[in-house]
């Protein structure tokens, strides 16, 4: 299998490459692709150096697979391209998420909507994997009524420019092409995206449309606040929840627990509740602080921590490929 990464010189395309390294994916060809800067530079993959080269480049090769991580101005381009030469792409940027025919996919949750042949696959926000990895088993068995939600989202989310601009103004240095319109230095900004006329903004628009569409329930309200803090990496989510049904604590509690991909580190006695610092370099969705909402009826309160480079970016779509190839829809 001939497998091309676009932006492979990214914070999520090394991610992509460290994930992929892991797994035990049958790759006979490998083919880094980055901008013209990055041109000729090195990408170490498996202990095997791989020069990176051009889009049309690796067109010509006519690769199975792309793993697209390149934004979304991008991936509008260059992913239909791969799709005429007969590839299965999926894409990290919102360029697709809203297309109909477009699948939006956490393996775990519905990987059923997958088909084979060359296609567009959609690969979430990454807050929206993480709320949905520990929404979706209470969904199913009391079915969620009403999300509020507030991010604490690292500036890893934002790219390197985010990364940049943190380390900067930690040495008291001013960044020349800043990533956010203030200092995120001991500070927290309450803006992700851009605003939209309803004083709402894009990173909280994708929380309400990617949940509804991932779980397949477009009645489920949502509304959601999204906050930038200085940490670099490792978003964090306050949800407040309403179900249909009634539910007992410890039976929420047993669902989380047996749900793939989720930990639940809940042990307030302890101080034990997940943390960035702790969820770092992990592919598993960490939930904690679970307590019931006195306030409503069936409520209930959830702290949901996640690598976002990991499981919010590289591991899910680097399990969505798997799932593909082991289901020989590739």
């Amino acid at each position: 299998m001939k497998l091309a990464l676009i932006g492979a010189t990214g914070l999520v395309g090394q991610k992509m490459l460290e994930v992929i390294a892991g797994q035990a994916l049958q790759i006979e060809e490998f083919l880094p692709v980055a901008s013209e800067q990055s041109l000729g530079k090195k990408i170490i993959f498996r202990q095997k150096d791989y020069p990176v080269i051009t889009a049309k480049q690796a067109l010509d090769k006519n690769p199975e697979l792309v793993l697209m991580s390149a934004g979304a101005e991008v991936s509008r381009k260059l992913a239909p391209l791969f799709v005429e030469r007969g590839a299965v792409v999926i894409d990290n940027s919102s360029a697709w998420r809203r297309d109909a025919d477009k699948a939006l996919v956490v393996p775990e949750i519905n990987a059923d909507v997958l088909k084979k042949g060359p296609q567009i696959i959609a690969n979430p926000n990454c807050s929206t994997i993480q709320l949905v990895m520990a929404l979706a088993p209470i969904h199913k068995v009391y079915g969620l009524k009403r999300l509020v939600l507030s991010t604490y989202q690292s500036v890893s989310g934002s790219g390197q420019k985010g990364v940049q601009q943190l380390e900067n103004e930690e040495i008291g240095e001013t960044s020349l092409n800043p990533a956010y319109p203030h200092p995120i230095h001991r500070n927290v900004i309450p803006h992700g995206g851009f605003f939209e006329a309803d004083g709402y903004t894009s990173e909280e628009d994708k929380l309400v449309f990617e949940t509804r569409k991932i779980l397949n329930d477009t009645q489920i309200a949502v509304t959601a606040t999204v906050v930038r803090v200085p940490v670099i990496g490792g978003h964090s989510i306050s949800a407040n929840i309403e179900t249909h049904k009634p539910f007992e604590l410890d039976d929420i509690r047993a669902l989380i627990q047996t749900f793939p991909g989720v930990v639940l580190r809940d042990n307030p006695a302890q101080n034990s509740y997940p943390m960035p610092l702790s969820a770092s370099g992990h592919d598993e969705v960490f939930v904690g602080r679970l307590r019931r909402d006195h306030s409503i009826p069936n409520g209930l309160n959830l702290w949901i921590v996640a690598d976002n480079l990991r499981k919010g970016a590289a591991t899910n779509a680097v399990q969505i490929a798997k799932y593909l190839i082991d289901n020989n829809l590739i």
